[in-house]
């Protein structure tokens, strides 16, 4: 991401965008909630080409498994990358736009219906590609998992909330909402934490669920939500004629309208299928563009 000199109005983790058209800058007061703004799509993406490039890359480091998953999420960041109005917020008024690109998602501690959940979040830099992002997910996912209880950052934060009574808890969450829509959440509160991404996934196709209609949610900055269901086979009618079984994957989407329109979500999109169907560049840093024709 280019770096950019912090002005007056400017919050820790993004711009004021102060060229913001007027429709879009009046729709942030008349529509405050991001819950009233949410734009939903579900899509069935094909993958055949893509899970051919994962079976042909696991074979080559057996010692650790890259997944649709980790494909997904890079291909999301890729698209952010290039589409920047993508990684776009609105609090308190203001749409802003972050200075780096975060995705978040839940993670399972067991596959047991008691087990807890740990919250987790994913920084990419120019330099990565799907190898390091792998590597680094699986190795968090690891980690995480030795313990059956949450040992610090976000998730330790909210164990520590929920142990607070009542009455002094209601207090705490209207001045944590309060410093929310001012931009001032300390960053304890928020570092870790999905709701403050740019992406915030969930992979449902792990416990062999379908994609579903996810909210937004009007705590904190996300304007992106990601459902990834489950991977099938389904017949598909192919542009020269022939009728092949191909690999399908489930996903839904959910966005805030504020932060583009309906012109630029769909470009957005078509970004996202060009990348899948040509997964070689996922090999490629991040910072190096797609070469995807938007005419």
């Amino acid at each position: 991401m280019e770096k950019y000199k912090r002005k007056w109005g400017d919050r820790w983790d993004g711009r004021w965008v102060r060229e913001a058209p007027g429709l879009q800058t009046i729709m942030a007061h008349l529509l405050p909630n991001r819950t009233d703004c949410e734009v939903y799509l579900n899509q069935d993406m094909d993958v055949t080409e893509l899970m051919r490039y994962l079976e042909q890359k696991n074979a080559s480091h057996p010692e650790y498994k890259t997944t649709i998953f980790h494909c997904v999420l890079l291909i999301l960041a890729r698209m952010v990358r290039e589409r920047p109005l993508m990684n776009r917020f609105v609090r308190g008024g203001r749409i802003y736009e972050r200075y780096e690109i975060s995705m978040g998602f839940t993670c399972k501690r067991k596959f047991e219906d008691h087990a807890e959940e740990s919250l987790m979040v994913i920084v990419p830099t120019e330099e990565d590609n799907l190898d390091s992002l792998s590597r680094y997910i699986v190795g968090e996912v690891k980690e995480m998992r030795k313990s059956d209880h949450a040992t610090g950052g976000v998730d330790s934060t909210v164990e520590a909330f929920a142990k607070i009574p009542r009455f002094l808890l209601l207090p705490i969450i209207k001045g944590v909402r309060f410093l929310d829509f001012w931009g001032k959440t300390p960053r304890a509160l928020t570092a870790g934490d999905p709701n403050f991404c740019s992406i915030f996934a969930t992979n449902l196709g792990s416990i062999k669920c379908p994609s579903i209609y996810h909210h937004l949610n009007n705590y904190g900055t996300n304007s992106m939500m990601v459902s990834i269901g489950t991977l099938h086979k389904e017949e598909r009618l192919m542009p020269d004629g022939t009728r092949q079984i191909r690999d399908i994957l489930d996903v839904g989407v959910t966005l805030d309208e504020r932060i583009g329109d309906g012109f630029y979500f769909i470009r957005s999109l078509k970004l996202v299928q060009y990348i899948s169907q040509h997964p070689e560049i996922l090999d490629w840093p991040l910072g190096k563009p797609s070469g995807f024709d938007y005419q």
